[in-house]
């Protein structure tokens, strides 16, 4: 269950929010305009980009998936963001996910 009073803090940034969706198999990122209620970006694993990585584990397909975002974050000069877990731990798949977004040199 989400917490209401989560989603009032990001409406209130002016910096685009990371959100972060984990399956079992796959995981989805996307980064979202809170003000105007748009997606700016988004990546995932399932993407085409992702089949020559079969033969990695997916916390390494998580890290490769950040450093997409980050990459596409970049061309359109985002460099800020609110990283928003959801209900997920910080460890595992959505840590190296962020670890990826940081190598590019964003900053949340």
């Amino acid at each position: 269950m989400k917490k209401k009073n989560s989603n009032k803090t990001f409406r209130n940034s002016n910096r685009p929010r990371i959100s972060v969706f984990r399956s079992n198999k796959e995981i989805y990122v996307q980064i979202i305009d809170d003000l105007c209620g748009t997606t700016l970006v988004s990546s995932s694993s399932k993407e085409k980009n992702f089949h020559k990585y079969k033969k990695k584990n997916k916390t390494e397909l998580a890290y490769e998936v950040g450093k997409l975002l980050g990459n596409r974050a970049k061309k359109l000069k985002i460099q800020k963001l609110v990283f928003d877990k959801g209900k997920y731990l910080y460890h595992g798949r959505v840590k190296s996910l962020a670890e990826g977004i940081r190598e590019i040199g964003l900053k949340f």
